[in-house]
């Protein structure tokens, strides 16, 4: 292992959206005094929105940097061999104080053609949710392209969209191709491709303040969609205490649960870096060279070449992600 590599902290990219809050600032002290912030990006090599190391002897150096310099000891072997200096990963935390607009996104055949970019298959786990507010995920029945073209065009997409009353600890896969929408009042964690391509179906007929609507992407959209999905995007999992229990599995992600209340020890076999996200509660996690604490609303990534190390809390809930 290289020995310079520990988990490694990153200065959170804030993002304002018209239909973004407070939350993230008051819950999870994210520095922004703004009363739209959207998105914090907690790890992302998106151009123009790459991470900053914000701890130790790495800091100030950006995570592209890192990979390019890092490579296997970062990334792991096999993800080296699949993604080269690509980082596969972008990591945020949300906060939707208005309803966002109906979307949806590009596989990574369409994605690479169209846009020289990952598809992005994603999935949400609910921090905090206001009474009854809702997360959209798919249809609430079979639907095909005539169907939805035609409410699509009556004004009336609404009507024939799966809406979702949620509360914490709630969580939802998104794969590429299915409609999808995160109502007003919920506060979530997202995992997903490494890729900032949506296309727009349906905004609410919402005007900015010139009386303008958002762009839509209608056009393009409809050769996104996949009509024949399953609706099998609700996610049970198994919350026993100090160990991993499984999420997600797939391609581009694997993403485990870790409620914890003692401290617990821990192997990298997975041969990929892992991330950890503190969705609850404050965690302090050791390796040989370094304590490293992440409270709600913090991330930390540990590269590859970390294969022993302790987790170590009093209460503490985990989103584990490695791929």
């Amino acid at each position: 292992m290289n020995h310079s590599l520990y988990p490694l902290k990153f200065q959170p990219i804030l993002k304002d959206k018209i239909w973004g809050g407070k939350k993230l600032n008051q819950i999870f002290n994210k520095s922004s005094n703004s009363k739209n912030l959207g998105e914090s990006w907690e790890v992302s090599t998106v151009p123009n929105d790459v991470s900053i190391v914000n701890n130790g002897e790495l800091k100030g150096q950006s995570l592209q940097e890192l990979v390019n310099t890092y490579k296997s000891d970062l990334l792991g072997e096999k993800n080296w061999k699949r993604f080269g200096q690509e980082f596969p990963l972008l990591i945020k935390f949300i906060d939707a104080k208005e309803d966002l607009s109906i979307q949806l996104h590009p596989n990574d055949a369409l994605a690479k053609k169209r846009h020289n970019s990952f598809g992005k298959t994603e999935m949400w786990y609910v921090m905090q949710a206001d009474d009854d507010a809702n997360l959209i995920v798919g249809f609430n029945k079979k639907v095909n392209k005539a169907t939805y073209l035609k409410h699509l065009e009556e004004k009336k997409l609404p009507e024939i969209l799966n809406f979702d009353k949620v509360k914490e600890g709630d969580t939802y896969f998104i794969e590429a191709g299915r409609i999808h929408a995160i109502g007003a009042g919920v506060l979530l964690a997202e995992i997903q491709q490494t890729s900032d391509v949506t296309y727009r179906v349906y905004d609410w007929d919402r005007v900015d303040n010139e009386g303008n609507e958002r762009e839509l992407h209608n056009d393009i959209a409809i050769d996104a969609f996949d009509f024949e999905m399953e609706n099998d995007f609700r996610i049970n999992y198994d919350t026993q205490r100090n160990v991993s229990n499984h999420m997600v599995k797939c391609p581009y992600f694997t993403t485990n649960f870790i409620e914890i209340n003692s401290e617990i020890t821990k192997q990298n076999t997975h041969d990929s870096f892992i991330i950890y996200m503190c969705v609850d509660g404050k965690v302090e996690i050791s390796t040989k060279t370094m304590n490293t604490t992440i409270s709600k609303g913090e991330t930390v990534l540990l590269p590859a070449g970390i294969i022993d190390f302790k987790i170590n809390s009093d209460y503490g809930k985990l989103l584990e992600v490695y791929v």
